[in-house]
């Protein structure tokens, strides 16, 4: 298979469409092309005349291929470049992510973004300035979220809240809607935007945003979407630390947080943690109950995610709890004001 899937890397573009045309049936064929304009289907139907004898193998190669950059996108969609990449590497190593990540840039219309990232947040303000908030939310969605952030620091209010909350609220957006604000990216990147269903923004984003912002001009956007939709804010507020964010804890709060925690939700929490964070928790914990939580995850059979991920947030309400005591720090957000000596 190995060998196979090399070899479709020097298959032209419209080759394995057509390819993948052909793997289809002519329903769902014919779905794809009222998708594409006239030359497409020109040159795809020209090369699936020329398909002749391609060994199964190949076409399996080319339809895993596509189905991986189709997953990444979505990644990307959700999280941004670094964050697709990051999943990716775990899945199938550095080389081939990159490779796919890639790829992805380079079929789609997240290059025009790629390129709006460069610019600095005074300048890409100074341009947006002028646009709809809704317009401003929706660019500053595809950004990552330390741009976002550095970004929502130049804008006055009350527009800084109203962006933010439109960053927190968005969800499908129709190509229609990707129209209206295609002219600002070309003005910007000199790239089109895509015509597809898109999934952006959302309070998962927002929060990203804000854990990245000094807390005065959190805690000042949060009122501002608070005033607007408690529902909303709450739900950011939720979102605003999660539990892999534990491993940034200094370790001398970690014994304060582990001192709170019932041992069954700690165990259960850690089900699916990252090795580094699990390790991050012994080195907090006596020799002993160090080898009695190890044990217990070793041993500890098939749970249902739902169980985990409320087990985490049990774990959280804690971190929380204390946070807003004062009796830890989180230094999420990295600004000087965090710096311990």
């Amino acid at each position: 298979m190995a060998k196979e899937q090399h070899k479709t890397l020097d298959i032209p573009g419209a080759q394995k469409a057509a390819m993948l045309i052909i793997a289809l049936n002519v329903e769902n064929a014919s779905e794809v092309f009222k998708h594409l304009d006239n030359s497409e289907v020109e040159l795809i139907s020209t090369e699936i005349s020329k398909v002749r004898n391609v060994p199964s193998q190949t076409v399996d190669s080319v339809m895993e291929e596509f189905y991986n950059m189709v997953t990444a996108r979505e990644y990307v969609l959700e999280g941004g470049i670094e964050y697709a990449q990051q999943v990716l590497e775990k899945s199938f190593g550095m080389n081939k992510a990159v490779e796919i990540i890639e790829k992805v840039k380079n079929l789609t219309t997240l290059r025009g973004f790629d390129v709006l990232k460069k610019a600095e947040s005074g300048q890409l303000i100074s341009f947006l300035n002028k646009e709809h908030p809704q317009t401003i939310a929706l660019i500053l969605s595809h950004l990552h979220p330390d741009q976002t952030a550095a970004a929502l620091k130049e804008l006055t209010e009350p527009l800084r809240t109203d962006v933010a909350y439109r960053i927190a609220t968005l969800g499908k957006i129709s190509p229609q809607t990707l129209k209206q604000i295609e002219k600002v990216v070309d003005d910007m990147a000199g790239l089109n935007m895509g015509q597809s269903l898109s999934k952006i923004g959302g309070t998962k984003s927002i929060a990203a945003v804000l854990n990245r912002t000094n807390v005065s001009l959190s805690k000042e956007i949060m009122n501002g979407i608070e005033q607007k939709d408690p529902n909303v804010a709450y739900e950011i507020k939720r979102l605003m630390f999660i539990f892999d964010d534990i491993i940034n804890i200094q370790d001398k709060d970690i014994q304060k947080i582990l001192r709170e925690v019932d041992r069954k939700d700690l165990a259960l929490s850690l089900k699916i943690a990252d090795e580094k964070l699990k390790e991050k928790i012994f080195g907090n914990m006596s020799e002993r109950a160090a080898d009695l939580l190890k044990e217990e995850l070793q041993y500890m059979g098939m749970v249902k995610l739902k169980e985990v991920e409320a087990a985490q947030a049990k774990v959280i309400d804690v971190v929380k709890a204390l946070e807003e005591s004062g009796e830890i720090a989180l230094n999420l957000r990295g600004g000087a004001e965090e710096v311990y000596v």
